[in-house]
């Protein structure tokens, strides 16, 4: 399939990135910010995989600390701090509480030595310490709260990115301004290989014709499904990721819901589970169950389900939840290391980046990683990639020099109150996702009476944005549009009655004939109801 002839072409780019999720959007970022000539792929939408179906947490891992992983606390901690510096549109201070209660196998003494190491760990944060509440506290500041057995609570900040979706898109802004080529809806069909070291990958473009390009290096960043892409190369016969599976469901805010979020210690095997305030709504899970089956069709299932609905109507009991009360649901694999025994909460967190030079030189994978460390792990890729590139490059930037979006907030927020159309819900809500970005979204109001037009009755969601994620942030379908640029599909009623109308707005501005818009609006209803199959 490969031309022998373009292989022996000078490379196009220096590196490959193969996976648009956090971490491949992360590293993209970091290299073509020192320099590097930087193409990334997605078979589908950025940020469709793992990315998007974790707790939405930016987290030190208060829990890895049972398991000694105190550098990890330590590297976590730190990078929340970097992130609510860099993106602070995006990621936001969130309090936890940890309700104890008699007989719970983590006492009081144990959270209290793990909230002391928390503290000392995360030094010149941005947060309050921690502090212990008695039972009478804690539920006078949250009443819903189970009573029974209850000894008191611990406090203590975390953070929260409500939509990883819109860090992990920043992150390709960034790279793209930065020259790197963003490729999604492009899925590699082979990596080729000469004299041991690779030259060049074979992709299908949206379109579904066959294009090669040299590379002088590959980053296998596709999360779970790694060890698939390795496939695409010859002689790859090796394991690397055992991942688990976890599932989340989003409810309505219930009688008694808390106000800050609950990490609870779960009656049934004594796994923690977090119950966040979370886009309006309420957030819960995650289960931890070794998974092996198909990666592209992973559903919550019912046994899941039932698991968080119990346990959460178990520590708020005015709750009274059931399958009924469920807005969605979704559940992803964790790309950790393969690991055939031990506990599933037991395989470590730790980013691994393996240089596969078993199958060829050059080619890079990246095993594990989460929301709140990528950044340090794009910076690790890009200095290793360094040596494999024989390329002295500029130190890593990325922790002080901020996402488009945190620029320019203020002047953001005068310009859309500004134009007197808008309810204050609205501007709210096009800061809080698009922050300083919103600027592009004023413009296009000004020059194009299209553009001007509401979608709904509260004045709240714009044609403008439908515009501006085609233009600016290359959305391509309408699943691109509503779930991973303007967010309404994670409203309780997934953005549904929006359907048409952002439908109507995309369908002028990319051509779409009668067919093909009617295709989109039934792929979109099929992606959203799939959220509801339990």
């Amino acid at each position: 399939m490969a031309d022998r002839r373009l292989q022996d072409a000078a490379p196009q780019f220096d590196v490959a990135i193969v996976g648009a999720g956090i971490n491949g959007a992360g590293i993209a970022r970091d290299a073509a910010l020192r320099g590097l000539k930087v193409v990334i792929f997605d078979k589908n939408d950025m940020c469709s995989g793992t990315s998007a179906v974790s707790s939405r947490l930016i987290h030190g891992g208060l829990r890895y600390l049972e398991y000694a992983e105190i550098p990890l606390v330590y590297e976590s901690l730190h990078e929340r701090r970097y992130l609510r510096h860099i993106a602070r549109h995006l990621v936001q201070p969130l309090r936890i509480c940890i309700p104890i209660f008699a007989g719970a196998r983590r006492g009081l003494l144990l959270i209290r030595l793990g909230m002391i190491a928390y503290d000392l760990l995360s030094f010149r944060k941005l947060t309050p310490n921690h502090e212990i509440l008695d039972a009478a506290e804690i539920q006078d500041r949250e009443p819903g709260l189970r009573r029974d057995g209850l000894r008191g609570a611990a406090c203590y900040f975390d953070a929260q990115v409500t939509f990883a979706e819109r860090l992990v898109l920043e992150n390709l802004l960034a790279a793209r301004s930065a020259g790197a080529v963003i490729n999604t809806h492009c899925e590699v069909r082979e990596i080729c290989i000469r004299k041991g070291r690779v030259v060049s990958l074979v992709y299908a473009d949206a379109s579904g014709a066959l294009r090669e390009l040299t590379v002088g290096s590959i980053v296998n960043a596709s999360g779970p499904w790694v060890d698939q892409v390795l496939k695409l190369a010859p002689r790859a016969t090796k394991r690397f990721i055992g991942g688990t599976k976890g599932s989340h469901i989003i409810v309505a805010r219930f009688p008694g819901a808390p106000t800050d979020a609950f990490y609870v210690e779960a009656a049934a095997d004594c796994r923690p589970f977090f119950i966040i305030p979370w886009n309006g709504q309420c957030l819960i899970g995650t289960t931890d169950i070794r998974y092996t089956d198909d990666l592209d069709n992973i559903r919550a299932s019912r046994a899941e389900i039932d698991y968080l609905l119990a346990e959460t109507n178990r520590v708020f009991p005015g709750a009274g939840l059931d399958v009924s009360d469920i807005h969605f649901a979704y559940a992803g694999v964790r790309p950790l290391p393969y690991r055939d025994k031990g506990p599933e909460s037991a395989i470590t967190r730790r980013h691994i980046i393996k240089a596969n030079r078993q199958v060829a030189k050059g080619l890079v994978s990246i095993i594990g990683g989460k929301l709140t460390t990528y950044r340090n792990l794009a910076e690790q890729t890009v200095d290793k990639l360094a040596k494999i590139l024989r390329r002295k490059l500029p130190e890593c930037r990325t922790h002080d020099t901020l996402l488009p979006g945190a620029w320019g907030i203020d002047r953001a927020q005068q310009q859309l109150v500004a134009l007197r159309m808008l309810s204050d819900n609205s501007v709210e809500r096009l800061l809080h996702i698009y922050g300083g970005r919103a600027v592009g979204i004023c413009e296009l109001m000004e020059v194009g009476a299209t553009c001007r037009e509401t979608l709904d009755d509260d004045n709240t969601l714009l044609a403008a944005e439908v515009v501006f994620t085609i233009r600016d942030e290359f959305a391509a379908t309408l699943t691109d549009i509503v779930f991973r640029r303007m967010m309404i599909g994670f409203d309780p009623d997934q953005g549904r009655s929006q359907y048409a109308a952002v439908c109507s707005v995309a369908a002028g501005e990319l051509g779409w004939t009668t067919d093909e818009a009617n295709a989109q609006m039934e792929r979109l209803v099929s992606y959203a109801d799939s959220l509801r199959e339990f």
